[in-house]
């Protein structure tokens, strides 16, 4: 197996991270409150994971992080990522989310309807894409409440971080009211 490591870098929304195993993505992490505290997060969710400058495939992908966070509409869907310990529910959930274009969006309802199950299981898609483990590699914040409400994010700043990526991506007018979006 190879170690994992991880590389911290500056975007539109403040200092990210990502976990890399080879050329996959093991992880990303959404801004934590500056630097030091993203570097934490990183440590305690990928122990053993090595700060080191990503080889050039993963600065790839973080180039295009960049891009998507700066407005512009980059698919990360191409980019391999490692869903290996997810249990297969959540897999499911994460390939639907994955379809999601910049710039659009769909409710958790749609995902349990897309992946066989019926709506009544939108709390459990709300869940899977809670322990999204790469965040924006999945989407998870461009699925949303049935009413077009922003539903849950448990990224820190939470729904007002959701809502600004959404406006980044050109979901929403800065100031609307609910976002939602086919």
């Amino acid at each position: 197996m190879t170690a994992k490591a991880f590389a911290l870098f500056e975007t539109p929304i403040g200092t990210c991270a990502i976990t890399w195993s080879g050329a996959r993505i093991a992880g990303f992490q959404l801004p934590e409150g500056g630097a030091e505290a993203t570097r934490r997060r990183v440590r305690n969710r990928q122990a053993g994971a090595v700060e080191s400058a990503p080889p050039p495939a993963i600065q790839h992908a973080i180039e295009r992080v960049q891009a998507l966070l700066r407005g512009e509409p980059v698919d990360l869907s191409k980019f391999e990522v490692d869903l290996g310990d997810a249990p297969e529910f959540n897999r499911k959930v994460y390939e639907v989310a994955r379809t999601i274009p910049p710039g659009r969006t769909m409710t958790y309802g749609e995902i349990a309807r897309k992946i066989g199950v019926g709506p009544e299981m939108a709390r459990d898609v709300g869940q899977a894409l809670g322990r999204n483990p790469v965040a924006v590699f999945v989407p998870c914040h461009r699925v949303l409440a049935a009413s077009g409400k922003m539903g849950g994010f448990s990224a820190t700043g939470g729904v007002s971080t959701k809502r600004r990526m959404l406006e980044i991506e050109g979901a929403a007018a800065l100031g609307a009211g609910p976002l939602f979006q086919r």
